[in-house]
């Protein structure tokens, strides 16, 4: 006996059969899972936290970014409507006009839509139950459910133990292509040669009773000056000043935190990414009541549930999108969502960011979300077939809403038989998806830029 190994002989309960299964509720599998339900398929959503919303909510990242490149919208569709749900319900102001990552050596202003991450979740619970999706909350997705090389399913583990769920199809949207790694699909990400590459991650976190007006009023040298003055102190972690303000300004909510040097697919080592970045937040709050001016009076409010993590896995897809195809505008036959940007790559133990925007929107295939030959399955969110540069702007969760869109109306066409991995049917879901207010042509945005155009108020 191999003490180091055990084996284990497993009873797990079926408890349902549905048409598409969603694995991962945060952006991209939240609107995966309402397109397919409304495309007639029967939905389940399989969700590890206690809300839906993913970065957005148990992240705390408070703005969705990827709506717009330049002036010109490139989310249309569920995501879009999710926009103005969240505002109709309070939880928003609307699209503004923002400078990312403003005390950087790299600033980009872009247009991005702020919100109360505390009523994207009632928003979210309400858009899943009207589209009839049957939600499992505090459910970890352990592996996929295989049937005769086709993926057939998933297995969870949840309080009641674990269990099983068939499917016809399965939109893997965990962003760390968890179904579709173990499925046997082809991966990137994970090469030893990368790990000092990979991007960091951060922890947000929320701080109330903020003067927001007081901060961005300051000229942006002197908040570049401010951060470099606090690197030099050791208070901050990186050239950021970044926060997303809530309803109201007197919230700001902080993507101040860099944690350098972390596997996120390995337990241990994001465990010690949020114990890290707890240890950050620590020396970060005190700094900001010291020396930035709006905080004086401020108090830490909350720090999120979960580490916000840029990159892990990518699929080996069908197609993989490029930064060459991201600047020269590359079309596609297959297009069914388009990006926006900005183009992010935050430096691997360094203090900086590389940072800007695309020239135009650009398309990304439905190729991109595929896997080569596993059928039963297709991919949405971070984790699609595409190079890490090119990963970095395409990731945002209004790209991610795009991709959820697109994957779902899919996973619904081939559970019914109409669409397969060989003959995906490109001409009828596009049809599907431009009846559902998607935009999935650049061509086609910027011709109608000027009716799809909202109203962006300055930061």
């Amino acid at each position: 006996m191999n003490a180091s190994v055990i084996t284990e002989t497993l009873r797990t309960p079926v408890l349902d059969d549905y048409d598409v299964i969603v694995a991962g509720g945060g952006a991209s599998g939240l609107i995966a899972a309402v397109a397919a339900a409304r495309s007639g398929a029967r939905v389940a959503l399989v969700e590890r936290a206690g809300c839906l919303g993913g970065t957005a909510t148990s992240g705390m990242v408070a703005q969705y970014i990827g709506l717009f490149n330049g002036t010109v919208r490139c989310v249309g569709g569920i995501g879009f409507e999710l926009t103005q749900r969240i505002e109709a319900a309070g939880g928003s102001e609307g699209f503004r006009r923002y400078t990312l990552a403003e005390a950087s050596a790299t600033p980009v202003t872009i247009t991005n839509f702020p919100f109360n991450p505390e009523v994207v979740k009632i928003v979210a619970d309400d858009m899943a139950r009207e589209a009839g999706v049957n939600v499992l909350l505090h459910s970890r997705v352990v592996g996929p459910l295989m049937e005769d090389g086709r993926v057939a399913g998933l297995l969870l583990e949840n309080v009641s133990g674990r269990r099983a769920l068939r499917s016809r199809m399965l939109v893997d949207a965990t962003g760390d292509s968890v179904i579709a790694a173990a499925a046997g699909v082809p991966c990137v990400g994970e090469e030893p040669e990368l790990r000092d590459k990979r991007q960091p991650l951060t922890l947000v976190f929320r701080m109330s009773n903020v003067d927001v007006r007081a901060f961005r009023a300051i000229p942006r040298e002197r908040k570049r000056a401010i951060a470099l003055d606090g690197l030099q102190r050791g208070q901050l972690a990186w050239e950021s000043l970044s926060f997303c303000s809530t309803p109201g300004d007197t919230d700001a909510i902080c993507l101040m935190s860099r944690i350098h040097g972390i596997d996120a697919l390995d337990g241990a080592e994001l465990t010690r990414a949020e114990q890290t970045g707890r240890q950050q937040i620590k020396s970060i709050v005190p700094f900001l009541r010291e020396h930035v001016p709006g905080f004086e009076k401020s108090v830490l409010a909350g720090i999120a549930e979960r580490v916000g993590i840029r990159e892990t896995r990518r699929i080996v897809g069908r197609y993989t999108l490029t930064t060459e195809d991201i600047v020269g505008g590359k079309r596609f036959p297959d297009a069914v969502a388009l990006g926006a940007g900005p183009m992010d790559l935050h430096e691997a133990g360094g203090t900086g960011v590389d940072l800007w925007m695309p020239p135009a929107p650009f398309e990304i295939p439905l190729a991109c979300l595929l896997p080569q030959s596993i059928v039963g399955i297709v991919v949405t969110g971070r984790a699609i077939s595409a190079t890490r540069e090119a990963n970095g702007g395409a990731r945002h969760m209004g790209t991610a809403m795009c991709l959820g869109h697109a994957a779902g109306a899919y996973a619904a066409l081939a559970a019914s038989g109409r669409a397969t991995l060989e003959n995906p049917a490109i001409d009828t879901l596009r049809q599907v998806l431009r009846s559902q207010g998607a935009l999935i042509s650049a061509d086609e945005a910027m011709v109608h830029a000027d009716e799809n155009a909202v109203e962006a108020r300055p930061a």
